[in-house]
């Protein structure tokens, strides 16, 4: 920080009790984390950190989704309270491809558990022209569709759900777009030898690893014709060369596309790193849960707490 703005930077570690700052002096106080009654958004602790100064500056998006004494309490006492240029950031390209997105609305959901993600795949089926599904999400939804799915991550009990889904989306005319073809091997390792397979072609020893390139294919016309995308998750364990090139095209996709592209979550940043693609994605969202709860179209209690100071 010293550095960046060319300045020296104090760093203090008991703060809570109040700082003293010299007129133009940057002070870096200790992580809030640390502090007993901040998960809990305590009235004593926000009042505190309110207390610091005469103007609070959200700016922490990925933790906007958490109501906590340094998210929400600080700003409801504190003298003057605003959003920084990262929040307003964050809130405009989730605006841009949530509330007023220009079709065809292509959303892209995958990593390991469709428990994580209910809310954000029934609210993301609802403005989106086509769901694509990947990764563990998939292979949930292979098995709701009657196919075995091997030795693969996958919740069987969570199949009830994705075959409502599913008969929800037919009746509605809503595309969803299963694996058709997938990569399997015997283990997740960088010794595997993957094998491409049909998804009826799945053998109980079988770990489903990647999609396969007939659905890359398709996700390719798709993605081509697509004005706003959405992309949370990879499609396959991208972290091992063999199982990577389901992942690594898709986000070579999203990148060539004419479309606003908006990607979140860690991992899904990671791979759009790893494609070396991140100039020619709209905007990569800092958030994790703060992006799924935002999608699931939640409204984020340090920007309620914003709305309700100002």
């Amino acid at each position: 920080l010293s550095k960046l703005l060319d300045t020296p930077v104090r760093f203090v570690t008991e703060w809570v009790d109040g700082v003293s700052v010299a007129p133009g002096e940057i002070v870096l106080l200790e992580n809030v984390r640390f502090l007993k009654g901040e998960k809990a958004n305590t009235v004593a602790l926000s009042k505190k950190i309110a207390a610091l100064g005469d103007l609070f500056v959200m700016d922490a998006f990925a933790v906007a989704h958490r109501a906590q004494a340094s998210t929400v309490g600080a700003i409801q006492y504190a003298k003057a309270a605003v959003a920084g240029p990262l929040l307003m950031a964050e809130i405009e390209a989730l605006n841009c491809a949530l509330e007023k997105p220009k079709h065809p609305v292509v959303s892209i959901v995958g990593g390991a558990k469709v428990s994580d993600k209910v809310a954000v795949l029934e609210n993301l089926l609802k403005i989106s022209d086509t769901l694509i599904v990947g990764g563990g999400v998939a292979n949930t939804f292979i098995a709701a569709q009657g196919h075995a799915v091997g030795d693969s991550l996958y919740e069987p009990d969570q199949v009830p759900f994705v075959k409502a889904l599913l008969k929800q989306a037919k009746e509605k005319k809503w595309r969803i777009i299963v694996p058709t073809d997938v990569v399997v091997a015997f283990n997740l390792s960088m010794q595997a030898i993957p094998v491409v397979k049909a998804v009826h072609e799945v053998q109980p020893q079988d770990k489903i690893l990647d999609v396969g390139p007939h659905t890359t294919t398709r996700y390719a016309g798709i993605l081509a014709e697509a004005k706003t995308v959405i992309w949370n998750g990879p499609v396959g364990a991208f972290e091992y060369p063999a199982f990577a090139q389901g992942t690594l095209l898709v986000a070579k996709m999203v990148a060539d596309s004419d479309a606003y592209s908006l990607v979140g979550g860690g991992e899904t940043v990671a791979a759009i790193e790893k494609a070396k693609v991140t100039d020619y994605i709209s905007y990569l969202s800092t958030g994790g849960s703060a992006f799924l709860a935002y999608c699931e179209g939640n409204s984020l209690p340090a920007i309620v707490a914003l709305a309700n100071k100002n």
